[in-house]
């Protein structure tokens, strides 16, 4: 039978992962049954299996994991027939909908995109939800004008899953890349996956002393928030973007309208949970497209079984994890 990781919560809202049997009769309703390969271990699914973020808006018992891909065993619409590679990231998934922590997973045909034939499934869920957010966050600076040479773009929390894909996908687009971290142990990591330059986080994370300060950046993909986007977004040049994608820095943002209504500057949301599908699709062949198999070498993926999800999920929630963590649901 297939085995799946289901959380419990008790009453004083503790948090107890277990891996047992899941029966195809207990997963959700759905139109495509896929056998999951792979899924992946977020930032998002460690706040959900340590308890310690409001992730989880379904039902307990509740298999979390915001990734999978695999293959459809049973499909009832058309354009997805059996034996057909297939990712989801999003939509609720791991969220309100049972996620990729399972080796079975019934979900919906419209939350599914075609795994690109250049991309294999222990690379897709390399890149995951962080690679596609940092492939949205790049195609989102591309879209407003910013073309390679233009100037330095800073990539903040680089080392992280979401920074690591950033700053890979705009080193190998030819952008001067300049990594933002705390973690001198990931310099090589990052020169590796193409930063040009390296400064330590604390360059940015007290925010901003005035409401605009020099002008550093051409554009830039901020996954930390808080005072963090508020110093990058005084430091952009004129009409220069950041796309946010994040806020383990936190949620609040303090700055002020002077670089908007000065410098043009702009503000760029990147949503990967609810992406059109069109986009998605788009974000997904891009990415198989620009990033290399020695890329994704570089990327250090450690792959664990669903066992050692709940022992992950802590060192994530720590800080301890650089690159990213592949859930081979079958080990």
């Amino acid at each position: 039978m297939p085995q799946a990781l289901f959380l419990d919560q008790n009453d004083d809202g503790d948090m107890h992962a277990d891996v047992r049997a899941v029966d195809r009769d207990q997963l959700p309703e759905g139109d495509v049954l896929v056998r999951v390969l792979y899924s992946s271990l977020n930032y998002k699914d460690g706040l959900a299996v340590t308890g310690k973020g409001k992730i989880i808006r379904g039902a307990f018992p509740f298999i979390p994991g915001i990734d999978l891909v695999g293959e459809v065993e049973a499909s009832e619409v058309a354009g997805f027939e059996v034996g057909d590679r297939v990712i989801q990231t999003g939509w609720g998934l791991g969220e309100t909908h049972w996620g990729g922590y399972s080796q079975l997973q019934r979900v919906r045909a419209e939350w599914l995109v075609p795994l690109p034939v250049s991309l294999t499934p222990q690379n897709a869920m390399t890149a995951g939800t962080a690679g596609f957010t940092a492939m949205l966050a790049v195609m989102g600076l591309e879209d407003h004008g910013l073309p390679p040479g233009a100037g330095e773009v800073v990539v903040t929390g680089a080392s992280g899953g979401v920074g690591s894909f950033a700053v890979a996908l705009l080193g190998a687009l030819g952008y001067d890349v300049v990594a933002s971290t705390g973690s001198e142990a990931a310099h090589t990591y990052l020169r590796d996956l193409g930063a040009a330059r390296l400064i330590h986080r604390d360059e940015l994370a007290q925010g901003p002393q005035r409401p605009m300060e020099s002008a550093r950046w051409a554009g830039a993909v901020d996954t930390v928030g808080g005072a963090t986007l508020a110093a990058v977004i005084a430091q952009l040049e004129r009409h220069g973007s950041v796309a946010a994608c994040g806020n383990a820095g936190g949620f609040q943002l303090h700055t002020t309208v002077f670089p908007f209504i000065l410098r043009g500057a702009s503000l760029l949301g990147i949503d990967s949970n609810t992406c059109p599908n069109d986009r998605r699709r788009r974000a997904w062949h891009r990415l198989a497209d620009v990033l290399s198999e020695e890329t994704f070498d570089r990327i250090r993926a450690e792959v664990i079984g669903l066992g050692q999800i709940a022992e992950k999920a802590e060192a994530i929630m720590q800080g301890q994890i650089q690159g990213r963590v592949v859930v081979d649901v079958n080990q």
